[in-house]
């Protein structure tokens, strides 16, 4: 085996990411689909495309219009909370018939029709960061320097709605914790007649700043950012009603009560937010009055130790129904007008969008499987994806898109009933190594667990040294049926000689609510031990793995796990590696981990528990810590203290800084000699001869 050839493929081609179709639109009538799609598996630059009449046409090529450098620190910034590697077209806005498009390249404004018609630039005052069309198509609302600004697509006539009254104030953007945890990414949203605007008013004065530097370019002057770590102050959050005679109009609630503002939608019969509590067990739905600010409870919901707030919802379908998800009798249930409409068992992950009276979300029955579902009163709860893996869609006009992630790879199908499935071709690269994994279910809590061995293993031969390769807790999963980018690292870790093991246990989503509440208060006990039992049922049922050399490796979360698993249990975890891991849980967000472990002043030995830097005494296993030096997410902070801290016990160590890297790496070469790296790692530190 070439033992570059993979690491080289995995970088080259960004995690098997490049190449996927994503982003889909889907005209009212079902006869337009808009998506973005690289051109090939190793090709960074992502096009936009359009589907109509059966056929594939090339909308947008960003190496054509030569503009694909040059991006606004504004946009750097949502990227990165999206975790968006490619270049050229990576994001855009439709008028709700979808005949135009809307995108940004180089922080300049385009517009196109789907007609035929060439691209058009839109003049704007400067970079244009998050463009969204109003429903008519008429005109642009973008942000440029924390003012929200609209755009008319004809005349060009550009306009302020909002303009920031300090340095740290902005309109039309969403603020870290929104954007990197509530997974809400926008900041404005048009009302349906295109005439007025919800924006959210961000004041970030309150909020820590902290300074992000390059030290390995020090002529760079540092960058700010406003971090607001775990029990400090959030930013202050504010929505207004806007129009575009510059009418503006507050929303009001309770904001000391509810200072998270976690979704926003305005559909045909108004807007609807959902807002939280500070300790995240109280969430309501308000419907807002866009003429006067006043807002009306539709729904509360309060929950210990917390409520989960599902993407997606609230929503209402065409004729007004209200869906949402909420947690009844053990299960995530979709709920339509205060009713429970999926059963007992059938775990809901996400609303993915209504058609008409027709509800689209994902759920799963088996939790290492996400299927498509649909709802509505004729038939229920139905199950339209079928084989084992990883599935999403969307759906309008009678047409759905179904985008599914297998072990066999990727494909996109559009389905329309009484008419042949149409295929939009998915250009992902071919593994050089296809993952051959065992799934199993291992103790009496069935930790679902996939096993991986080399190709050439045969059993009697040679004892397999372990490598266990975990996320393995809070809401993070990676045991699914389908051939990710990470069972293909594990299936190479495998050729190299090792027995992989990754198991997901307390924590982990598609299991129900009680297993998930399990990590409240300490976030790494419950999920070491369900690491412990993985590893001893691996080890019962194939007695050739040797126990006695065992290596754990994790990023993010999982970091902190491996770290905190070779600190615990070295009786058991003999090497780890632990990259961009959060050591002390105080310098993360509020949001996350005040969920978790509640409240620093008023829980400190949660955060204790569940922080490693407090047992750094107890290490006597190598252990290789990595961290990127731009990371604005877990800030590396967390490595540099954890490192310290382990000098000032007399415990030895090694640190890999990545310089330039954020929270995930996405230069080429960083990827490629990160995993040789880690590898040389293990081995010497395990005793492993090269193969």
């Amino acid at each position: 085996m070439d033992i570059e050839a993979l690491p080289r493929q995995i970088a080259r081609t960004q995690y098997f990411t490049l190449g996927v179709p994503r982003s889909f639109e889907i005209s009212p009538d079902g006869q337009r689909i808009v998506y973005l799609r690289t051109r090939g598996g190793e090709d960074r630059v992502s096009c936009l495309w359009l589907l109509a009449d059966g056929s594939e046409r090339l909308l947008v090529d960003p190496v054509e219009s030569d503009s694909i450098d040059a991006i606004p620190d504004a946009e750097l910034a949502r990227r990165e909370r999206v975790r968006e590697h490619a270049i050229g077209v990576v994001a855009y806005s439709t008028d709700e018939a979808v005949r135009t498009v809307a995108y940004v390249l180089n922080g300049k404004l385009w517009a196109r029709g789907l007609e035929g018609a060439p691209p058009k630039l839109v003049p704007t005052i400067g970079p244009a960061v998050d463009p969204r069309l109003d429903p008519t198509g008429r005109r642009i609302a973008y942000v440029c320097d924390g003012a929200l600004r609209v755009v008319d697509v004809e005349s060009g006539l550009d306009s302020e709605l909002a303009e920031p009254e300090g340095p740290d104030v902005s309109y039309g953007l969403a603020e870290h914790v929104a954007a990197e945890e509530m997974h809400r990414t926008r900041g404005f949203w048009w009302a349906p007649d295109g005439q007025r605007l919800l924006v959210a008013r961000v004041d970030n004065s309150p909020v820590l700043r902290w300074w992000i530097s390059d030290p390995a370019n020090p002529q760079v002057p540092p960058r700010a950012v406003r971090y607001p770590s775990a029990g400090t102050a959030n930013a202050d959050v504010s929505l207004f009603v806007i129009g575009l005679n510059g009418k503006r109009t507050e929303v009001v609630w309770d904001h000391v009560s509810f200072e998270y503002l976690v979704t926003v939608v305005w559909d045909v019969h108004g807007p609807l937010l959902s807002v939280q509590s500070r300790d995240q067990r109280t969430a309501r739905i308000l419907a807002a009055d866009p003429d006067t600010g006043a807002t009306t409870a539709l729904h509360e919901e309060v929950d210990s130790p917390w409520v989960h707030m599902t993407m997606g919802v609230p929503v209402r379908t065409a004729s007004g129904s209200f869906i949402l998800v909420s947690d009844v009798n053990g299960s995530r249930r979709l709920i339509k007008d205060g009713e429970a409409v999926t059963d007992d068992g059938i775990q809901v992950r996400e609303v993915l969008g209504v058609d008409g009276e027709t509800v689209l979300f994902t759920a799963s029955e088996e939790p290492t499987e996400v299927h498509v579902w649909s709802y509505d009163s004729e038939h229920g709860a139905v199950q339209l994806s079928a084989e084992p893996g990883e599935h999403r869609g969307c759906a309008s006009g009678g047409i759905l898109v179904l985008s599914s992630h297998t072990e066999t790879g990727h494909s996109v199908r559009v389905l329309r009933a009484g008419e042949d499935e149409i295929e939009i071709r998915s250009l992902e690269a071919e593994p050089l190594l296809i993952p051959r994994i065992t799934w199993l279910r291992l103790g009496d809590r069935e930790i679902r667990t996939a096993l991986l061995l080399p190709t050439w293993y045969k059993p009697g031969a040679e004892r397999l040294p372990i490598l266990m390769n975990p996320y393995g807790g809070p809401s993070g999963q990676l045991v699914t049926r389908a051939r990710h980018s990470w069972f293909c690292e594990s299936q190479w870790f495998a050729e190299c000689g090792f027995a992989v093991i990754i198991a997901d246990g307390s924590g982990t989503p598609g299991r129900g609510p009680a297993w998930e509440y399990e990590v409240y208060g300490d976030s790494l006990s419950s999920v070491i031990e369900d690491q412990v039992t993985a590893l001893k049922g691996v080890a019962a049922r194939y007695p050739d793995l040797d126990t006695e050399r065992v290596g754990i490796r994790g990023w993010s979360y999982g970091g902190t796990l491996a770290a905190a698993a070779v600190l615990r249990r070295p009786d058991l975890f003999h090497a780890a590696i632990s990259g961009a891991a959060p050591s002390d849980q105080r310098l993360y967000d509020t949001y996350f981990k005040e969920r978790y472990l509640g409240h620093p002043d008023h829980e400190p030995e949660n955060y204790f528990r569940s922080s490693p830097i407090n047992d750094v005494a107890l290490l006597n296993r190598p252990m290789l810590l990595i961290h990127g030096m731009a990371d604005d997410n877990v800030v590396v902070a967390h490595t540099l203290r954890m490192s310290t801290a382990l000098l000032e016990a007399g415990r030895p160590h090694q640190v890999l800084p990545l310089s330039g890297s954020g929270h995930s790496p996405s230069d080429e070469m960083t990827i490629f000699n990160l995993l040789l790296h880690q590898l040389r790692f293990l081995q010497q530190s395990l005793g492993i001869e090269p193969r």
